[in-house]
């Protein structure tokens, strides 16, 4: 039965709609990413060298223009001490790809809805998937530049920490945390036509009040800014994933179980107002 034909779901219903329709949201995830490059001659080629010229880019700005340098590290690179250039570099495109995989799900999912109307129509599409495909495509460029990342952390200190094979462990939570809020905001922008507009105006504004571009000790000290700068879904997941990939540490486990409780709590009540929304979706489109 679908999500959308009943009132009463069970909190699992999350995990069973995306095992039930995997091959269906790996079909449209595959063609939106391919659709994202049809037409340019390097094609999917370009998903790699974007974030590969981003890091560059960050390496050259803050060794060469900023002069940002430090003594060489012996161990990882702590997000607390003072950085060289190349893991300052490192540090903030590891910021960068949490927020971008969150801020790219975010302003799609208001219009999810609205841009495919013909799958309004028909009452076998199951309307739920839509979130889960707009976050397989982000998630593609995101494994892509987190790879970019591991292959330059490896060239800086030659060699990788065994920890990154905790690295999913975060990825996990947002993407179950971004799911929750693109049901809400994909709802919401079927009736509220500007949510898209506050939405874009948003995630801009939340890159600020996470630690994408400043060591965490910069905060120290400024209770208010701390305080809204742990609201901010992605502040605890970019450290955590810094933990595990830059600095060698084990991930907070336990804050990483809050946090998926969180997130299950938040995508179980995305996913009853959508499936409670829904059916006035057909009478505004």
């Amino acid at each position: 039965m679908l999500v959308g034909q009943t009132q009463t779901i069970a909190p699992w219903t999350i995990f069973s709609t995306l095992g039930r329709h995997r091959a269906l949201i790996w079909q449209m995830a595959r063609r939106e990413v391919i659709g994202r490059y049809r037409g340019s001659t390097l094609g999917v080629v370009w998903s790699f060298i974007t974030p590969l010229l981003m890091l560059a880019v960050y390496t050259y700005a803050f060794g060469g223009i900023l002069r940002v340098n430090a003594p060489p590290a012996t161990t990882a690179p702590s997000t607390d001490a003072a950085l060289s250039a190349p893991d300052f570099a490192a540090f903030i495109f590891a910021g960068l790809i949490v927020h971008l995989l969150f801020a790219d799900c975010l302003i799609r999912s208001p219009t999810l809805i609205l841009s495919n109307p013909s799958y309004v129509k028909k009452v076998v599409f199951p309307l739920e998937i839509l979130p889960w495909v707009a976050l397989g495509a982000a998630l593609f460029h995101a494994v892509v530049s987190l790879t970019i990342l591991l292959a330059a952390s490896a060239v800086f200190h030659h060699g990788l920490p065994w920890t990154i094979i905790f690295a999913p462990l975060p990825i996990a939570c947002l993407c179950l945390m971004i799911v929750g809020i693109s049901w809400f905001l994909s709802s919401i922008g079927v009736f509220l036509r500007d949510t898209s507009h506050t939405i874009s105006i948003a995630t801009w504004m939340l890159m600020f009040v996470s630690p994408v571009f400043y060591l965490d000790k910069f905060v120290l000290g400024k209770p208010r800014l701390q305080f809204v700068m742990n609201l901010n879904p992605t502040t605890f997941i970019m450290r955590q994933l810094r933990l595990v990939v830059l600095d060698g540490k084990l991930p907070n486990f336990a804050g990483l179980a809050l946090y998926f409780a969180i997130a299950l709590t938040i995508a179980y009540l995305g996913l009853l107002w959508f499936n409670k929304t829904r059916k006035g979706f057909a009478d505004v489109i």
